[in-house]
């Protein structure tokens, strides 16, 4: 994998604005880039891409939508027009220079090949783009994946809408008439920009000047810009890291699973299964391949679903033909293990079959079929299916707000039966889909595990009505909790950092989930470039109804060199609730090292109605990261985030215990096994106290018990020096 995550870690410093610059935005705008594609068949890269940093970007855009088409790039597409079926397709290679450029005038776009209009469209508005803005040559946008391959000769930007004419009498290095907004000739090894407004230009993930050409080999390479030139220790500081393509060692976690490699965006846990004492469980990969960007499962085996090894790498679209997006394990009647998935590029969801239980080999996938009563081909959404078994029918769901869905005999041909749910809950949302899901019996009863895309991780309980063929759900829940300053909506930017779940059940009979921790150490509305996995949870639903949530027990086994407070008095700090800040509090402990478990037990009446709470890497100021109980409000806060949690709703008698997870920067909170969190602290070196504090009444905690956690990533190590799991590229 390319080291595309000190590429992401970048462009947050690039978008700083120069003190004292207050320039207009961008509005009305010309790119012109003058290009040699090193081939025809890749998709998606760009040749020049105006970025703001925050989610939005125009762009010069080879092939995204139709092969060896020029286009418009824009977030979500929001300025470019998709039906391309009539525009001219290129026609130059490694050997021919042409000129392109993209003309934003109003809410006009028109596409020029050599000075002569290929296509125009209209748009709702034009995007702003203020001077701090990014430009960007190789990525399509900030922390895309698809790369250009090819030569660029000269590249820039004009903050006026030229004429056809105009960008004709355009030369390559040669100014002509309109003085450019922004300008490369790539005269000299550094690419420096020539009109002096971005002064810092970095080359990074292998792009170098060659020739006067800034030479692009489509898989990491690139060229960013920006007004900011204080970055330059910051991509020192990751260059070792991007040379090894392996996450900076601040970053790396020393028990949670983790991708080896450098950035991994996506990373869905998919396909999980318990085989033979062999957990295995797959997540997503995004690599090069032949030119563009696609998607791979990578494979990890574990005895215990804590120390894990890489395998090699076997579903990938070298062997199925087309990028693995998310779907579900399940085993076939005679108990082969399978996959069902989305085939990205494919169009289809597909299943793919295991040769045997190590999965080290597999059948060809082949599409899901659905047919009509006639046998005539019926239509579905192909997206982020599921499959799962009753009796001797298989069934599957297609992702969707209300998925479709379908039943087989023989895995082979589908028919459709209806609507998957009976009927929705009235705290879900209208146009909430349902995707990455997983559907399976736990106690008596039956848990659809799923996300919406913009909300996050969240879960139904409920009953299977055989007789209708449908699931009925009877409680809804969710496992991902807003922080301030993330979208209100989760439309526009990620809010989620708790994300497509996968989950296995043990030998031993429990139900164990992993989700994707995809925003959890970003605060830009952008998805992590790490692969995270979230620690392993237990759920049951027992004769309550009520969800459980534990860690996995077998983290018991990490622990060492305890230590216990017992009877801890804590005054109160303020004398009332006018508190507009965290309070400093009573320094409990210093914590012993950066793997660690805390467990605190307040007594029930020490609990109610008491706004307590402790800080985690505390600085004894009233900073590090909170964990509050907030009876006011019903809920549980970790950092900006609150999650429902009320302490008069746990059984009389029932004490508050809450177990909390730190790895490095990384949190996790279970409270009374009814509620879980996540959170990252980024400035967590060096602060290991834990600090306590209430606030309107004394209280008094049982017990504080704390344990180092004995680090369970080898085989991380191992997978860093012996890259087993990369994918082929061609």
């Amino acid at each position: 994998m390319h080291p595309r995550f000190f590429l992401a870690l970048t462009f947050a410093a690039l978008a700083i604005a120069r003190p004292g610059l207050a320039a207009a935005p961008l509005i009305d705008k010309t790119l012109v880039a003058w290009v040699a594609p090193a081939n025809l068949s890749q998709r998606g890269g760009s040749v020049l891409t105006l970025d703001d940093a925050q989610s939005h970007f125009d762009g010069i855009v080879l092939g995204e939508l139709a092969p060896g088409r020029w286009m418009a790039g824009s977030d979500l597409f929001k300025r470019t027009e998709r039906n391309q079926s009539a525009w001219p397709a290129e026609t130059a290679g490694p050997s021919n220079l042409v000129q392109v450029a993209i003309v934003y005038g109003g809410n006009t776009v028109r596409i020029l090949r050599n000075g002569k209009e290929q296509a125009r469209h209209a748009i709702t508005a034009p995007q702003e783009f203020p001077d701090t803005s990014v430009v960007i040559i190789g990525p399509r946008h900030e922390g895309n994946s698809d790369f250009f391959a090819g030569s660029v000769e000269d590249a820039r930007i004009y903050d006026v809408a030229l004429s056809d004419a105009e960008v004709a009498a355009l030369r390559p290095n040669e100014a002509g008439g309109t003085k450019p907004w922004a300008w490369w000739t790539f005269d000299d090894a550094s690419a420096t920009e020539r009109t002096g407004r971005l002064v810092a230009t970095r080359l990074v993930g292998g792009a170098q000047v060659k020739g006067g050409r800034l030479v692009l080999d489509g898989e990491s390479a690139a060229m960013l810009a920006s007004a900011d030139g204080a970055l330059a220790g910051r991509l020192a500081s990751r260059a070792e890291a991007r040379a090894r393509a392996t996450p900076p060692e601040e970053w790396v976690l020393n028990y949670h699973l983790m991708h080896p490699g450098g950035e991994s965006l996506p990373g869905d846990p998919n396909a999980a299964f318990a085989l033979d004492g062999t957990y295995h469980l797959h997540y997503i990969l995004a690599h090069p391949w032949r030119g563009r960007g696609s998607f791979s499962f990578v494979h990890v085996t574990s005895p215990d679903m804590l120390h894990w090894s890489w395998q090699p790498t076997q579903l990938q679209p070298a062997f199925t033909g087309h990028g693995m997006f998310s779907g579900t394990g399940f085993l076939t009647a005679d108990g082969r293990p399978a996959a069902i998935y989305h085939g990205e590029s494919s169009g289809r969801n597909q299943i793919a079959i295991a040769k045997d239980r190590t999965l080290a080999a597999w059948e060809k996938p082949y599409a899901v079929d659905v047919r009509k009563p006639d046998g005539s081909p019926d239509e579905i959404r192909h997206w982020d299916p599921d499959c799962f078994r009753i009796g001797d029918t298989y069934y599957a769901i297609s992702g969707g707000e209300n998925p479709p869905l379908l039943k087989s005999k023989d895995l082979r041909t589908w028919t459709k039966v209806g609507p998957f749910l009976q009927r929705d809950l009235p705290d879900v949302a209208r146009g909430e889909d349902v995707s990455c899901a997983n559907f399976f019996p736990i106690g008596d009863r039956w848990m659809l595990l799923c996300i919406s895309h913009h909300l996050g991780c969240r879960y139904y309980t409920g009953d299977w009505d055989a007789r209708a063929e449908q699931f009925v759900p009877a409680r809804h829940g969710r496992m991902n909790w807003r922080r301030e300053g993330q979208s209100l909506f989760g439309m526009g930017s990620w809010r989620v950092d708790f994300f497509a779940p996968e989950s296995l059940m043990t030998p031993d009979g429990r139900r164990v989930m992993w989700a994707w921790l995809a925003t959890v150490d970003r605060d830009d509305g952008a998805m992590s470039r790490l692969t995270m996995q979230s620690l392993p949870r237990e759920l049951e639903v027992p004769a309550d109804g009520i969800l459980r949530i534990r860690p996995l027990r077998e983290l018991e086994t990490l622990r060492h060199e305890p230590r216990v407070m017992t009877q801890v008095e804590l005054k109160d700090v303020a004398g009332d609730l006018r508190l507009d800040r965290t309070p400093p509090g009573l320094k409990l402990m210093d914590l012993p090292g950066e793997s660690v478990e805390v467990r605190i037990t307040i007594p029930r009446a020490e609990a109610e109605r008491k706004l307590l709470g402790w800080t985690l890497f505390a600085d004894g100021k009233g900073g590090g990261l909170p964990l509050v109980l907030r009876p006011e409000t019903g809920a549980l806060r970790l950092g900006t985030a609150e999650a429902p949690f009320a302490v008069q709703d746990l059984p009389p008698g029932e004490d508050v215990v809450l177990r909390v997870f730190i790895d490095r920067y990384l949190v996790e909170v279970f409270a009374n096994d009814r509620q879980a969190m996540v959170a990252a602290f980024p400035g967590h070196a060096g602060r290991t106290a834990l600090n306590a504090f209430t606030v309107g009444a004394p209280t008094r905690l049982a017990k504080v018990e704390a344990w180092k956690l004995k680090p369970t990533n080898q085989g991380f190590r191992e997978a860093q020096a012996r890259r087993v799991w990369e994918p082929r590229r061609q």
